[in-house]
């Protein structure tokens, strides 16, 4: 699985749209480990185009601390699970907490 973790200054971004580059985690699942990481730079905002350009990478899975409706139905569209509420911290440390399944997450900080 690889999972796609939005990413303002070196924390996970609380408003998606705004974020300045991903994380793309590698994950096995069954071990809940972490395979491999890396960080790309964000296209330009444009709406439609994240959620297509995330899936093109391989991401199953996005979390994000908020997203508006229209953009999680997008993502949904393309495959890609949404969840929302993250806290703003360390990508890793989001990711490991999902995999371990203590991952707290609150109300979808986007309101639009």
């Amino acid at each position: 699985m690889r999972i796609a973790i939005p990413v303002v200054g070196e924390v996970l971004s609380l408003h998606f749209g705004h974020c300045e580059k991903f994380a793309f985690f590698d994950v096995d699942t069954e071990s809940g480990t972490i395979l491999a990481e890396s960080f790309e730079e964000s296209p330009p905002h444009q709406p439609g185009l994240l959620p297509r350009w995330v899936r093109e990478k391989g991401a199953t899975v996005v979390i994000a601390g908020g997203m508006g409706i229209r953009a999680q139905q997008l993502f949904e569209n393309q495959g890609v699970r949404v969840i929302v509420g993250a806290p703003p911290e360390d990508p890793r440390t989001v990711v490991e907490k999902h995999l371990a399944g203590t991952l707290e997450t609150g109300s979808n900080v986007c309101d639009h």
